[in-house]
């Protein structure tokens, strides 16, 4: 545990205090939606239901539009893509024997240079989020 919380403190800064932690509410390595609608109760006022329905209605729309067939595009964080992909021919790993494997739509996901240069240390983290 201690550990995650010197991270900061290693990063060849000079020996600078270890920085606070962005999400310090974060329990569980994964961000949850739960988790996110607890985040905007502690830091915009709102109270848990109104937190839990706008991240709702957050995903709720995303998936709309990418059903639709309508790419997503998020400022500074990255871009969702539908992309098609073509039949082609698959194999049967255990048998060898040869299956179709049908055309369908995936989704895709570009993470923007902003996002890429917070999570590869580039960029100060109190600059975005200020």
């Amino acid at each position: 545990m201690a550990e995650d919380t010197q991270r900061g403190a290693d990063s060849g800064e000079g020996g600078a205090a270890a920085k606070p932690a962005i999400l310090p509410t974060l329990e569980t390595p994964t961000l949850t939606k739960a988790e996110l609608a607890e985040l905007l109760f502690d830091r915009l006022g709102l109270n848990k239901r109104e937190s839990k329905d706008m991240v709702e209605a957050f995903f709720d729309i995303v998936h709309t539009t990418l059903v639709a067939g309508q790419d997503v595009k998020l400022s500074g964080f990255g871009n969702f893509n539908i992309r098609r992909k073509a039949p082609r021919p698959g194999r049967n790993p255990r048998t060898g024997e040869s299956i179709p494997i049908k055309a369908r739509n995936v989704v895709t996901f570009h993470a923007s240079h902003k996002l890429k240069a917070l999570v590869q240390g580039d960029t100060p983290l109190e600059a975005e989020f200020e």
